[in-house]
């Protein structure tokens, strides 16, 4: 039955190599089921419940990769998106988590749509490699940035001189009286290392050592292993929650679950936020630029370990981009992908991705969708280490979010630098991405900087439609935004 279903001799493989990839994969993934609920927790989501979304929209995504697809890739939620989520979408734009995930629904119901029409050949054919490579770089770039202040690692000196606004009011030099709950300061911001004096900040850089150690010694599982590490060591260094909730932690893990489950489609999400027009145009161009990354980072994934390993054939390959529907494998993939990206909006966490770590059970045989299936059961067990999801410290976790961004620092060497055509809108479309916290401004920055140079040199023709209309959205939002701040 198995033979039959998932085609194994047709793609020389076996039901023991499937197996043996889908357990590689899943322990080289594993980490995501302690780091997303850390990430996401910061905008005020119940953790535990966090956990279980995770869980279950890997199990969704991967179990219809595997199905309905025959592919041997996993689901689960992205790190990209997560941090988007949490500190573009929430903390930078002021969204509730009810609402971001009122998004991630809208962005894997247009997705589903994109992908069944020539908007996706149109919007992947409009973008240049270029400029892609710079979105990934960006994102890894941004990730990396995040994983060094959640780590510690940086301060900020904040010259008084440079505050803008205290608490969300304008500041001229005037006593607060409340207590500080937020700071908006200026160009006389300077970042600055950390003193390396205190336990957590401590802890982080020797989870970060164990974790280049075991990444360098191409260790199975190295991520999820140097979170266990980490997290002993935190014991006698008072950084790790050594409580510990027994089987109460199940009990609350389903309450919390609860609590987000569905929200995304409640009052106070995805109805919610086009009370104004101004809303309207910044959910509209957050959801695009949320999606766009999704796509690139599927579609990478794919053409990364699908193409030379012989699982994306040729004739998939031009079908994919040249023909309707979801006949070839990429674009079934690419279907699974986005209707996991609307299962986890319902469920409660930030945007799905086809996981690079499945190169890892690419490598080790994986052909088929069985080996989805058995990353799908490796994931339902891990709902067995509830108890343990606040005992890991964000010291644990955030050296992967700077592992993750070096390892996608490769993406720079596909860029050809010495092209200023190409150099300028490249290096603006990472370093807004980085720097300013958000992935949606750093495509922005990167779309506009490539029509202005491209325009400058009078290659109209080098432009396409796509990337003007999305531009010119972009634009939009930034004058809206500019008027409604004053």
């Amino acid at each position: 039955m198995l033979e039959q279903f998932f085609k194994l001799s047709e793609n020389k493989t076996t039901v023991r190599t499937e197996v043996v990839a889908g357990i590689t994969t899943f322990v080289a993934m594993a980490y995501i089921i302690f780091l997303n609920p850390a990430v996401l927790a910061l905008t005020g989501m119940p953790s535990q419940g966090v956990f279980l979304a995770t869980i279950l929209t890997a199990v969704t995504g991967t179990l219809i990769t595997g199905l309905f697809a025959n592919l041997p890739y996993a689901l689960a939620p992205s790190l990209g998106m997560q941090a988007m989520f949490t500190y573009t979408i929430v903390f930078g734009l002021g969204f509730t988590w009810q609402q971001a995930l009122g998004m991630v629904f809208l962005v894997g119901l247009v997705d589903v749509i994109i992908t069944l029409t020539k908007v996706r050949s149109m919007i992947v054919k409009g973008i240049p490699d270029q400029l892609k490579h710079g979105i990934a770089a960006g994102i890894g770039l941004f990730i990396a940035y995040i994983g060094l202040n959640n780590a510690g690692f940086l301060n900020f000196n904040i010259s008084s001189s440079s505050i803008l606004k205290v608490n969300d009011v304008a500041y001229h030099g005037q006593k607060v009286h409340d207590s500080v709950t937020s700071v908006v300061s200026g160009s006389g911001t300077t970042p600055m290392i950390t003193l390396f004096n205190t336990p957590a900040v401590l802890l982080a850089l020797i989870g970060l050592i164990v974790l280049i150690l075991l990444v360098i010694k191409k260790v199975p599982g190295a991520f999820i292993i140097s979170v266990i590490i980490t997290t002993i060591i935190g014991i006698p260094m008072g950084v790790t929650n050594t409580h510990i909730g027994g089987f109460a932690a199940f009990g609350t893990t389903f309450k919390d679950f609860g609590m987000i489950f569905g929200q995304a489609l409640g009052s106070q999400g995805l109805w919610s936020m086009f009370d104004t027009p101004a809303h309207i145009l910044i959910v509209i161009l957050t959801v695009f630029s949320m999606g766009l990354s999704g796509l690139f980072d599927a579609i990478g994934t794919f053409i990364g370990t699908g193409i030379s390993t012989g699982i994306f054939s040729e004739a998939d390959q031009k079908e994919f981009y040249e023909g309707k529907g979801f006949k070839s494998k990429m674009d079934r993939g690419l279907v699974a992908d986005t209707f996991a990206t609307m299962f986890a909006g319902i469920f409660g966490t930030s945007n799905t991705t086809t996981f690079i770590e499945a190169s890892a059970g690419i490598k080790a045989g994986g052909r088929t969708g069985l080996t989805s299936v058995v990353i799908s059961i490796g994931f339902l067990i891990s709902i067995v280490f509830a108890p343990f999801v606040n005992v890991i410290p964000s010291a644990a976790t955030a050296p992967i979010l700077v592992m993750v961004g070096i390892m996608m620092m490769n993406e720079f060497t596909q860029i050809d630098w010495n092209d200023i055509e190409i150099a300028i809108p490249a290096f603006f479309t990472a370093a807004f991405m980085a720097f300013s916290y958000s992935i949606s401004y750093g495509i922005a920055a990167g779309f506009i900087f490539y029509i202005l140079v491209k325009s400058l040199r009078r290659k109209y023709h080098e432009i396409s439609p796509v990337l003007w209309v999305i531009t010119a959205l972009f634009l939009i939002n930034f004058v809206v935004l500019a008027l409604n701040s004053k």
